[in-house]
């Protein structure tokens, strides 16, 4: 995964330094996760998040999924380091590719 150094989200985070915001990252597991699911998750609640290293525009990061009952936990990380991790919790799956448990998107 890979943000844009032209994202509209990156000039007012922060001046003269971006930094891929928080929020945006999250953005981007959920539609990995929905591409990788083949289906629309419903997250319900984050009740674990820790952004570890900041992730800059342009840069590559690697996103590892885990799929287990009515939560879906990610990893992201990035040269070495792990940039982000956390657990959604999810009401319904729509549309769900059988038998998708764990892996790589």
């Amino acid at each position: 995964m890979q943000v844009s150094p032209d994202h509209p989200a990156l000039p007012g985070h922060f001046p003269g330094t971006p930094i891929v915001p928080g929020v945006l990252l999250l953005e981007q597991v959920l539609a990995a996760a929905e591409t990788w699911l083949c289906c629309t998750l419903a997250p319900t609640g984050l009740p674990q998040v820790k952004f570890l290293t900041p992730l800059l525009p342009g840069e590559e990061a690697t996103l590892r999924l885990e799929l287990a009952d009515a939560t879906l936990e990610f990893m992201v990380s990035g040269k070495g380091k792990k940039i982000a991790a956390g657990i959604f919790t999810l009401g319904d799956l729509v549309e769900a590719a059988p038998g998708i448990k764990s892996g790589s998107p």
